[in-house]
């Protein structure tokens, strides 16, 4: 990235504002994916949490923590400078699990579901994914509606309707 700010401060100084503008389109690519990866990082420990949960049917206090945790951090990653837009809209959750979160999911899942127990494959094959998306999906929903102050509560009225939360 300080290749790419000397190149725009160059542009300006030359008079040159296409290029610059060019320069700072790229930099606002290279800022969007950064911050995509880090909602995507937050989102696989979120499904990872929810795999456990599904396919051992409990719930820990650890693993509660660990999904709250990461729908905060996906609440205040994914909103835009503007506290207007964001970087992932409503209807673009299912999208972006199914192409490139799910799968690592679950192979990370795999190492800790019955103290690993199960090959990647073999819980790939346990995992109701319709089921799981839906979960994530109306956790995440829930950044878009609620404060940050509020969130906390409701996901946790939320997970206590999951399996094994009663114990």
């Amino acid at each position: 990235m300080t290749q790419e700010l000397r190149d725009l401060r160059n542009s300006i100084l030359q008079g040159r504002y296409e290029d610059a503008l060019a320069i700072v389109d790229e930099l606002e690519g290279m800022s969007k994916q950064a911050i995509l990866r880090n909602i995507q990082s937050y989102l696989k420990i979120l499904l990872i949490h929810l795999i456990k949960n599904q396919v051992e049917k409990r719930l820990t206090n650890s693993w509660v923590a660990s999904i709250r945790n990461s729908v905060r951090e996906i609440q205040k990653i994914n909103i835009k400078d503007n506290k207007k837009s964001y970087y992932v809209n409503q209807d673009e959750w299912e999208c972006l699990i199914e192409e490139e979160v799910i799968e690592d999911a679950i192979a990370d899942a795999s190492l800790e579901v019955m103290n690993g127990a199960y090959n990647q494959f073999q819980l790939a094959d346990l995992v109701n994914r319709q089921e799981l998306m839906q979960k994530a999906v109306e956790l995440l929903l829930l950044t878009y509606t609620y404060s940050p102050k509020e969130l906390p509560r409701i996901v946790a009225e939320k997970l206590i309707q999951l399996p094994g939360a009663e114990n």
